[in-house]
């Protein structure tokens, strides 16, 4: 499709920052929405689900585990597609697939069935819009990307918010069955989302409007050839920023997720009822819902802007703190201060982790940048929650829970801000000069060192100047040819001027009567 060389990176494409970016805007909200939220939402269907196959929690459980895998997981997977086929064709059979895999799983046998059908395939559907989505926002949006950050990120509470109260409305009017079958229905706006994502297209040139001029790259061979794209770009691993990065956001995703699944399971604990403990989600998300697109608009801001990656250090710090006062709550008010403050942490984080990391490895490389942390931050997804039930059955604490996932978050902000004050350039004056035109080039703070021109970046140029060179040399060379055709052919014009002129005595005054003796 034609939107394949536009997601590209094409030269001279500069991000609007609105206009049709506000409609991109939407179509992120809706699906990051869908993707965060879908998991959860479909657990209010477990126990119908239990009841109908004779399983147990832990096997229905592994639904949502597959759903997270498979979003985070494929990630390299939609990088390579994306790099091959553009954003918008990716989402749209990614929109397909999800609804098909709800709507198979409404006619399961088996949990199994479930397993592949609600888990793998709709799971799937689910990472090809939600990784593109992020990076059609990434090119629609520069200097306010940091605000467009946080009002898509924010879909995912508004969607939990209501997804879930419409899960359990559709399982008391059409069973289980029915839910799956109508939530398949939602699920195709992912293909009206990625509808939305129209591809940026590079201005047209005078070179290329000018025909005599495109004639003439033609027969010399075409001589500016397409760049190859990479369809997974490794050479971000080069970058320190992007690696200091993806071992915090791994460590921080082990604890990040571990206390929304479990409060609600420790003010039970403390003797609380149903409702009033599923209260505190509710609390927690409608903070979330106002904090991620405020810490969009501070991050946005020119004096912080520059230095995004300690803000976000200092809101990982902020949530593990808040995890590791938390677990000394003893009551109910306890745990709903404890709500609000991980909700501004929580939404904190939310917001800015794709910002930072689009400001680290810039637009042309966040759609390999992207997959890859995804795919290291699955195995910690499938690691973390685990862990902390297994701890949880071996001291029967939720105190130490919290103990752990606090303490793993906090990791990882002192990771992530440690090692750039240690191995990454300062350069705050120098990047704010640059403007935030320049994608991720103005954050050398955050991802960039300071010898910035590494091997690779230098052999680019040097490849480029010498095509340049070429380039020059072939249209010197076709002028001369050009110049040498032209001087021929006025000597064969002269020639034959000349011998009818000879051969004409009677207008000549009859002087000459043999051409060779004239000569």
């Amino acid at each position: 499709m034609g939107g394949a060389v536009a997601d590209g990176g094409a030269d001279g494409v500069k991000a609007p920052d609105g206009g049709w970016g506000w409609a991109v805007l939407v179509g992120c909200f809706v699906i990051t929405g869908f993707s965060y939220a879908f998991p959860k939402a479909v657990s209010v269907f477990f126990k119908e689900l239990i009841r109908e196959f004779e399983v147990g929690y832990s096997d229905t459980a592994w639904i949502s585990s597959i759903l997270l895998a498979m979003l985070y997981g494929t990630g390299p997977l939609c990088s390579v597609l994306v790099n091959r086929f553009g954003c918008r064709p990716v989402m749209m059979v990614g929109g397909v697939f999800a609804s098909l895999g709800m709507i198979l799983a409404s006619f399961a046998t088996s949990i199994i069935h479930i397993y592949l059908c609600t888990g793998v395939i709709t799971g799937l559907g689910l990472a090809l819009n939600f990784q593109p989505s992020l990076i059609m926002l990434n090119r629609y949006f520069s200097e306010k990307r940091p605000l467009a950050n946080g009002l898509s990120a924010a879909g995912s509470p508004v969607a939990l918010c209501c997804l879930s109260p419409l899960g359990q409305v559709l399982q008391y009017q059409y069973g289980w069955r029915g839910g799956f079958l109508i939530l398949g229905g939602m699920l195709l706006n992912c293909c009206v989302c990625g509808a939305l994502m129209r591809p940026l297209v590079a201005p047209k040139t005078p070179e290329a409007t000018d025909p005599e001029q495109g004639e003439d790259r033609e027969e010399e061979g075409g001589v500016e050839a397409k760049p190859k794209v990479r369809l997974l770009d490794f050479s971000v691993f080069r970058d320190r920023g992007f690696l200091i990065y993806t071992v915090a956001a791994s460590i921080m995703v082990l604890g990040l997720f571990v206390p929304p699944v479990f409060v609600v399971s420790y003010a039970k604990e403390l003797g609380n009822e149903d409702t009033k403990s599923a209260l505190l989600l509710s609390i927690l998300g409608f903070i979330d819902i106002f904090a991620r697109p405020t810490c969009g608009v501070i991050a946005g801001l020119k004096w912080v802007r520059p230095r995004c990656v300690y803000l976000f250090s200092f809101a990982l710090l902020f949530n593990g703190t808040t995890d590791l006062v938390g677990s000394q709550a003893k009551d109910y008010t306890s745990l709903v201060v404890f709500c609000i403050f991980f909700g501004v942490s929580y939404g904190m984080v939310g917001a800015l982790q794709f910002e930072v990391l689009m400001a680290i490895v810039g637009t042309e490389k966040f759609s390999s940048a992207i997959g890859l942390v995804l795919l290291m931050e699955a195995i910690a997804v499938l690691v973390g929650p685990p862990s902390a039930g297994r701890l949880l059955d071996a001291t029967k604490n939720y105190m130490y829970i919290f103990l752990l996932a606090g303490g793993e978050v906090v990791l990882s902000a002192l990771v992530l801000a440690v090692c750039n004050l240690l191995f990454i350039g300062k350069k705050p004056s120098a990047a704010a000069a640059d403007g935030p035109e320049s994608g991720g080039a103005n954050m050398e703070v955050i991802g960039k060192p300071p010898e910035v021109d590494d091997e690779e970046e230098k052999g680019d140029k040097e490849e480029q100047e010498k095509d340049i060179k070429k380039e020059e040399a072939k249209v010197s060379e076709k002028e001369e040819e050009k110049e040498g055709e032209k001087a021929t052919e006025g000597l064969i014009v002269d020639s034959q001027e000349v011998e009818r002129f000879l051969k004409e005595p009677q207008q000549n005054g009859g002087a000459a009567t043999c051409p060779e003796t004239c000569l």
